[in-house]
């Protein structure tokens, strides 16, 4: 059976929620001609950071997450403020949530947090060779407790389930299926 395509008839905002908008989409398929409502949870595109010291450690950040009511283990990252590049929220993130600065930024891939309710992109960067530069500045809503941890607990950490954020999952997936670049401390051979 080929996909039939779905035709774009209406949109209403139904609420602004500060981070994010709701909105009702109405769509007629091409297959059926019926028409049906989708709802959509509008949000600015979002940066992840895969933060490596000069000795070899990856940044994470602990913080609340009001959805599960629980801290979680994740690594840097946020919204991509309006005119920003996604390079320079992600150096900006992991500036406010940790205080270090990367000597280099890569990125190492994008992806759809969830296509079938949100039209946003998320864009994992690496950050090589970090430094802490200064003490981390906060958002109003953000208590964040910086961990540092060898390279080689991510693993074990994932199937744990201790680092449980699927976009996080997903950031340490790219960086691995490039090879994990960056895990040479900057004074090695």
């Amino acid at each position: 059976m080929t996909l039939s395509r779905w035709i774009h008839l209406s949109s209403r905002q139904l609420a602004d929620c500060r981070v994010f908008k709701v909105r009702e989409d109405r769509y007629r398929s091409e297959r059926s001609a019926q028409e049906h409502d989708f709802f959509v949870i509008e949000s600015s595109d979002w940066v992840n950071v895969v933060a490596l010291t000069e000795q070899g450690e990856v940044l994470l950040v602990r913080q609340h997450r009001f959805g599960t009511g629980e801290p979680t283990l994740e690594i840097p990252g946020g919204m991509v403020d309006a005119g920003e590049q996604p390079i320079e929220a992600a150096r900006r993130e992991l500036a406010e949530e940790t205080g270090f600065e990367a000597r280099e930024v890569v990125p190492l891939g994008t992806i759809h947090p969830n296509p079938a309710i949100m039209p946003n992109t998320t864009h994992t960067f690496l950050a090589l060779g970090c430094r802490q530069t200064r003490e981390p500045h906060f958002d109003s809503t953000e208590e964040v407790e910086l961990v540092k941890v060898p390279a080689s607990a991510i693993d074990p950490m994932l199937v744990s389930g201790e680092i449980s954020h699927a976009l996080v999952a997903v950031a340490f997936l790219h960086w691995k299926l490039r090879g994990s670049p960056g895990l040479r401390p900057a004074s090695a051979p």
